[in-house]
């Protein structure tokens, strides 16, 4: 499927900025973008139950790097059924059902049109699509998917423009089937730890936190001439002529659970900052000396190295988000800090106090002592696998997320990430954009539940109070 992602990422720029009511780029009170007033929610999918099904038949769109993942990922899982796979390469299709043969899926293959995903979504044998494809097709794949009566599960961003976020939650309310992203969250490691350690008040009234997208990709992921072989040139256009957090999701997700946003309080507004560029072109120039290939990238005006994004909710507290994939530092962490005590990863550290941190054997200590119940039961199930492979590919590896929504869905529960967690971290995209075009102004950030944040109940069953025992991998 060719994608035009300059002329793309220069209509989401546009839609960003927020070309209505009074100016084209406005900020500051009722700028959230298109809907923002008019959207009245006609169901509430936060805390809704699908009719649960035994077998979850599955078609998954979009088999490179990630999309071969999530095949063998799901494909683990007991009571997962791979009825197709869509790629507009052939050789994807064929490999990708290779590598799940051995467990007994036989999916039908999809290939070779722009519009083989459609005639996969219009089938009535496959309840869930995974949607793993360029950022641009996310929302347009998503609302087809629902619209044919098939949940979606979508690779982050679930959207890139507040009126896509909206498209989202419409299509959501009105077709009653979920909008799942797969992005960070608190179903295992680490973030289930301190997940659970904030609702037994470890931390006292959680106040600030932090996190990010630090990740140097510079000479793996863009300027990588064999990649780009393989048609990932869109991963450079993302980055030109476009200036916010264009991937906020991985360091806000998991701290939008630990704040209970979205069930208790909600992100009212932000403001978001970014510096300019001092190695992006500089590489990209350094390459077309040697390599013509580069040539065109040698002029572009690329997004800045460090952008820092600062959300305050409705309650007060507040989040700070950076994103940096263009200089050689350490992969990113977390903080959170409470009234009583603070978290902060990499390596993991607690503290009661301005004294110090906490000893490692009693940060070991309190790591064991809050590991919630899901962890410890999908660390059994990951134990009696028979087919399980240890890799350190996040892509490949069976995660706590993706069996907890095949769980939720077998025994009719709710998913525990819904559209609204999906479209309120997706909206930071075209928030900060719009922020730092206008010299960081703040820039309100629409509620995407119509007001039953106020109401509904915590999503994230930590504990493991419903389902968890029926569904193993293989």
């Amino acid at each position: 499927m060719k994608q035009d992602r300059r002329n793309f990422l220069k209509t989401t720029t546009i839609s960003g900025l927020g070309m209505i009511g009074a100016g084209i780029y406005g900020c500051g009170r009722g700028s959230g973008g298109p809907g923002h007033h008019s959207h009245r929610q006609s169901f509430n999918m936060h805390g809704y139950a699908a009719p649960k099904l035994n077998v979850v038949r599955i078609g998954i769109i979009g088999l490179g790097n990630r999309g071969s993942g999530t095949v063998r990922r799901l494909a683990g899982i007991e009571g997962v059924e791979i009825r197709a796979l869509c790629d507009i390469r052939p050789d994807r299709v064929s490999s990708a059902a290779g590598s799940i043969a051995r467990l007994g899926h036989i999916p039908d293959s999809y290939s070779g049109g722009e519009n083989e995903w459609k005639k996969m979504c219009e089938r009535h044998d496959i309840d869930l699509v995974a949607i793993i494809t360029p950022w641009d097709t996310h929302t347009p794949m998503s609302v087809f998917a629902m619209e044919h009566d098939k949940h979606a599960y979508v690779e982050l961003p679930a959207a890139t423009t507040v009126e896509d976020c909206w498209k989202l939650v419409e299509t959501s309310e009105r077709t009653r089937k979920h909008c799942i992203q797969e992005s960070g969250n608190c179903h295992e490691g680490i973030r289930a730890v301190v997940l659970n350690m904030v609702r037994k008040g470890f931390f006292g009234k959680v106040v600030h936190a932090e996190g990010g997208y630090i990740h140097y990709l510079l000479e793996s992921n863009f300027f990588n001439y064999d990649r780009h072989m393989d048609n990932v040139m869109w991963r450079i256009m993302e980055n030109v002529d476009t200036h916010g957090n264009l991937y906020p999701q991985h360091g806000l997700v998991p701290l939008m659970q630990m704040l209970d946003i979205n069930y208790g309080d909600r992100m009212d507004y932000m403001v978001s900052v970014s510096g300019s560029d001092f190695s992006m072109n500089a590489m990209a120039r350094q390459l077309a000396d040697e390599n013509d290939y580069w040539k065109p990238y040698a002029a572009k005006n690329y997004r800045g190295n460090m952008n820092v994004s600062t959300i305050r909710t409705v309650k007060g507290r507040t989040i700070v988000l950076q994103h940096d994939i263009s200089t050689p530092r350490p992969r990113g962490g977390m903080l959170l800090s409470g009234t009583r005590g603070i978290y902060k990863s990499h390596p993991n550290r607690f503290a009661l106090g301005h004294e110090g941190w906490m000893p490692d054997e009693k940060t070991r200590s309190l790591i064991e002592e809050y590991t919630p119940e899901l962890s410890r039961i999908f660390g059994e199930k990951v134990k009696q696998s028979l087919n399980f492979e240890p890799t350190t590919h996040s892509y490949s590896r069976v995660s706590a997320f993706d069996w907890r929504m095949i769980d939720c869905l077998r025994n009719g529960l709710p998913v525990e990430m819904n559209v609204y967690e999906a479209v309120a971290s997706s909206s930071v995209i075209p928030l900060s954009i719009r922020s730092v075009k206008n010299r960081s102004c703040s820039v309100d950030i629409p509620d995407f539940t119509s007001g039953t944040w106020k109401t509904n109940k915590r999503a994230m069953d930590v504990e493991l109070q419903s389902g968890g025992g029926n569904t193993a991998l293989l």
